[in-house]
């Protein structure tokens, strides 16, 4: 996660700030993880996977391309996972519907 976050600093353009939405994950609270300036880490609420939208994105692809599946190696969950993700790319008007989906703009 530390890394990660490193990634995301060195995306963000200089005098600007990102707010990285984060859920309950044991990485994600861990104290060991850096305090960095141009990023500020917020918590989602507790068990409240509907306010985070990336939840919905691997909820459509589980439903539409990923469930009911056997994987044999690694190597052919990476390929599923490419393949899925490369499917709902190219349906904007289905990431927009989950955008769009209830609750997903309350405040």
């Amino acid at each position: 996660m530390a890394l990660h976050l490193q990634e995301i600093v060195c995306a963000v353009a200089p005098g600007a700030h990102a707010i990285v939405l984060l859920d309950h994950a044991g990485w994600h609270t861990s104290a060991k993880l850096p305090i960095l300036g141009t990023i500020t880490l917020l918590p989602l609420p507790p068990k409240s996977p509907e306010l985070n939208p990336v939840e919905n994105i691997w909820q459509d692809m589980r439903d539409n391309w990923l469930s009911n599946r056997i994987f044999a190696p690694d190597q052919d969950i990476l390929d599923h996972g490419c393949f899925a993700w490369n499917a709902l790319v190219e349906q904007p008007w289905t990431i927009l519907s989950i955008g769009l989906r209830d609750g997903a703009h309350r405040s």
